[in-house]
């Protein structure tokens, strides 16, 4: 996360991403109480002190017993490159039928691109993965140059189709996939910690784990002690 910046002003609390992107905590539901009430409503109890209370925490963690940790809700506003936010549509968990994400059938404003400022090299072991290995500086300079030439020459072919009258929703064919899009999804506190273990960790995309982890800075600081042995119990890593 030192790679990210939060700002806050007013109620917003912005996490950048990447060169263009953020994480933006919208609205949350409950706090490390919340799953410790729900836990303790099966008898019909309440708090038993800070202590007692962190306790059951990780007794709940431990065990898997996931149900008190979906009392905790949280809603992001999310602009990421097009790639990954695909990815973020594979969790099945989220709310994600109910998103409500950016439509260039609508509009043709505000498009922006997504341009690495490094190029990494393909995996040796693995079908998915990059290597952490950086290529040769110069080829890696030279696919930038192409990716930002490509994008520019995409770009106002699109606003050419625009310009001359091509509906929206045919002329978005020619944007690329680093295009950045918008979207809200909610989720609950379970199955955030569930998609950070799988989206921050090593195998996952680069790109995709700086999102994960900026989605982790808000479980820490909403909920610190179930985000305290999510880490311990290596739920997250």
């Amino acid at each position: 996360m030192e790679e990210n910046k939060v700002y806050r002003h007013r109620m917003t609390t912005r996490i950048d991403v990447l060169d263009k992107g953020f994480v933006e905590l919208q609205d949350w539901m409950g706090d490390d109480n919340a799953i410790v009430s729900a836990a303790r409503v099966s008898f019909l109890g309440d708090s038993k002190g800070a202590e007692k209370d962190e306790k059951l925490i990780k007794y709940l963690m431990e065990h898997k017993h996931t149900t008190p940790f979906e009392m905790v809700e949280l809603k992001f506003k999310i602009k990421c490159p097009i790639f990954i936010a695909r990815q973020w549509q594979r969790h099945r968990s989220f709310h994600y039928m109910s998103v409500n994400e950016v439509s260039r059938r609508y509009t043709s404003e505000e498009i922006d691109f997504y341009i690495p400022n490094e190029i990494r090299g393909q995996h040796k072991n693995s079908k998915q993965c990059s290597s952490e290995d950086g290529l040769d500086v110069d080829i890696q300079n030279s696919f930038i140059s192409l990716i930002k030439e490509d994008t520019e020459t995409l770009y106002a072919h699109y606003l050419k189709l625009i310009e001359f009258g091509v509906a929206r929703e045919q002329a978005r064919m020619i944007l690329p996939q680093n295009m950045y899009t918008t979207f809200i999804c909610k989720g609950d506190l379970h199955n955030f910690l569930h998609f950070v273990s799988l989206r921050a960790d090593i195998h996952a995309q680069k790109e995709m784990r700086e999102y994960a982890n900026a989605i982790f800075e808000y479980i820490k600081e909403r909920t610190p002690i179930a985000a305290e042995y999510a880490v311990s119990f290596g739920i997250v890593k």
